[in-house]
């Protein structure tokens, strides 16, 4: 089994300390979350993904937005740097705690951030990698 993410979720999933849009959505991210911890992979993928699915039934759902889809250009650019080597739809991810580590000290020292540039979960995010990722659900061993 996989989960399927979309890039900009692969930075959000580094802080995510069970706050959200909703209490439906952050319900469903915790179980993307459980998912995660317990060994699945990830797949990457263009739009709208598992973490987005409670978001999905609104009218004019922001998943869908340009500056989303920016959002996810630019995490996909960030965290290619990163692993050296393009990251696109398509391409798997198995999330070790290596990896998970790399990606938590890159993201705190800004090294992945441009993809969170007008996000409003930014200061939140910010505050929880400054606090060594103090409180959030995404823990491997």
């Amino acid at each position: 089994m996989t989960v399927r993410l979309r890039p900009h979720h692969l930075l959000c999933m580094l802080t995510y300390v069970g706050k959200g849009y909703n209490p439906a959505f952050t319900d469903n991210y915790d179980k993307v979350i459980a998912r995660l911890v317990t060994g699945e992979d990830i797949l990457i993928q263009e739009g709208p993904d598992e973490i987005c699915q409670p978001l999905l039934a609104a009218k004019e759902a922001h998943c869908f937005r340009d500056s989303v889809l920016e959002r996810d250009a630019k995490a996909a650019q960030d965290i290619g740097q990163l692993l050296g080597r393009p990251l696109q739809a398509g391409d798997v991810i198995a999330l070790q705690g290596v990896i998970l580590d790399q990606f938590r000290k890159a993201f705190r020292s800004g090294l992945t951030r441009s993809g969170c540039t007008g996000c409003e979960w930014f200061d939140l995010c910010s505050a929880v990698s400054q606090t060594g990722y103090s409180g959030t659900r995404l823990k491997l061993s």
